[in-house]
């Protein structure tokens, strides 16, 4: 694909969030107004401008990686903006922002390049700890920075700049640092990893002090799950945790042992949590406790239900029905309104994101890129696997954000750097 073709791509989906607001407008009496106009004019100067830098930082990069994330950041838009306008217009300002994060990304790492990463692998790991740890302060006070409590788990932190308070959530930060420490460790201590091991029957593992600090990051995912009571976190981190020890080592114990690891954490929680049981009991059983437990997935299971082939349109369903369908259960929104093409639309998107992702890292010969591209493909995969899994029952409800989709800020931020990350280890590939 050359640049052009990538940006009149960019443009159709600047063009396509613009039309799905429109149509909301007409279904709710209105039309063509200043909503209209500042949903294209958002979409084309994010975009565009991200392309332009990517042109200038990194011209060798892959020309598809940008397109999917824009067609699904333009149904994240028209479903945002039909459940809560006011929210859409915060968003437009997140994505300006995640865009602007992706330029600086892009520019900082044209002037240093990516094995600057690697050089500060145990800072990257200090700040992931001390951003998983942020949400733990205390939640009143006259600190600037405070923790928040929402739907029963600590995941945000309230930033009181004055004359405004936003709400961050750190843990969308601290998965890309922690990909980088991995990515970086694994990469110097390949050989360790792959060459010495110690018997213990019939099984052959590496040196412990060199597994220490892999230790560390299986343990910080686990404090995750039982102080901040976040089942999705937990199970991204020691995910790509797993993934980008098996892309170093191609061993398949690790996978082995990192499933069974997950098992008995998984029954541990489900017997130990009681927020853990509850969404394990409206996974399987949702119409049982139809008014508490399961109302949320319920709801998302008749949105799918009624969206059929081509959908209610745009404004004409009612996901509003469902709880947080902003947020949590944006993938059911799109699945009423847009149907069955527009969530296969949506899925076809991601698996070329994750696809492209996995293709750089293939392509790539350096061990400490290599390892970056695929565990931040990896990362961006199971995130996406564990909410619309959740949506659909494949899997228990986990209340991650559906990335570039959802609102929230901090999930835009997070992920743009990732794509911004993926584009210059694509260019320096080629370059």
């Amino acid at each position: 694909m050359t640049r052009a073709a990538e940006a009149a791509l960019l443009f159709g989906a600047a063009l396509l969030a613009a039309l799905g607001v429109t149509m909301v407008n007409l279904v709710g009496g209105g039309g063509l107004d200043a909503q209209v106009a500042l949903t294209f004019m958002t979409m084309a100067i994010a975009f565009g401008a991200v392309h332009v830098a990517i042109r200038s930082f990194a011209p060798e990069a892959t020309a598809t990686l940008l397109p999917p994330v824009a067609l699904v950041s333009a149904f994240g838009m028209i479903e945002i903006y039909r459940l809560d306008p006011y929210r859409a217009s915060l968003q437009r300002w997140w994505l300006l922002l995640g865009a602007a994060a992706a330029i600086v990304t892009l520019a900082w790492l044209s002037r240093t390049g990516l094995n600057a990463l690697r050089r500060y692998r145990n800072v990257m790991f200090l700040l992931g700890v001390g951003l998983l740890l942020l949400p733990m302060l205390p939640t009143t006070g006259g600190l600037p920075v405070r923790g928040l409590e929402a739907n029963g788990s600590r995941l945000w932190i309230l930033v009181d700049l004055g004359f405004v308070q936003l709400n961050f959530q750190p843990g969308e930060v601290a998965k890309i640092l922690f990909v980088g420490f991995l990515a970086a460790y694994l990469a110097d201590r390949n050989l360790a990893l792959t060459g010495a091991r110690r018997k213990i029957g019939p099984l052959a593992i590496p040196e412990p002090r060199q597994l220490a600090p892999l230790v560390l990051v299986w343990a910080a995912s686990l404090g995750v799950l039982v102080v901040q009571r976040d089942l999705g976190a937990s199970l991204l981190l020691f995910a790509v945790f797993v993934a980008v020890l098996y892309a170093a080592t191609g061993s398949g114990g690790y996978l082995t042992g990192g499933a069974l690891l997950a098992t008995v954490g998984a029954v541990a929680s489900w017997r130990l949590f009681d927020h853990v049981d509850r969404r394990v009991t409206a996974w399987l059983r949702p119409f049982s406790d139809y008014e508490d437990a399961g109302y949320q997935i319920a709801q998302g299971i008749f949105a799918l239900g009624t969206g059929s082939l081509s959908g209610a349109g745009p404004g004409l369903g009612r996901p509003d029905l469902i709880p947080f369908a902003s947020t949590d259960f944006i993938f059911a929104a799109v699945g009423e309104e847009f149907g069955f093409a527009g969530s296969v639309a949506v899925l076809c998107s991601y698996a070329l994101i994750v696809a492209t992702g996995f293709g750089i890292a293939l392509r790539t010969r350096d061990p400490f890129r290599k390892l970056l591209a695929a565990g931040l493909a990896f990362g961006l995969g199971v995130q996406v696997f564990l909410i619309i899994g959740g949506v659909v029952r494949v899997v228990p409800l986990t209340g991650i954000t559906l990335p570039f989709m959802s609102y929230g800020g901090s999930s835009l931020l997070g992920n743009f750097v990732l794509v911004a990350m993926l584009a210059r280890i694509s260019h320096e590939e080629a370059a």
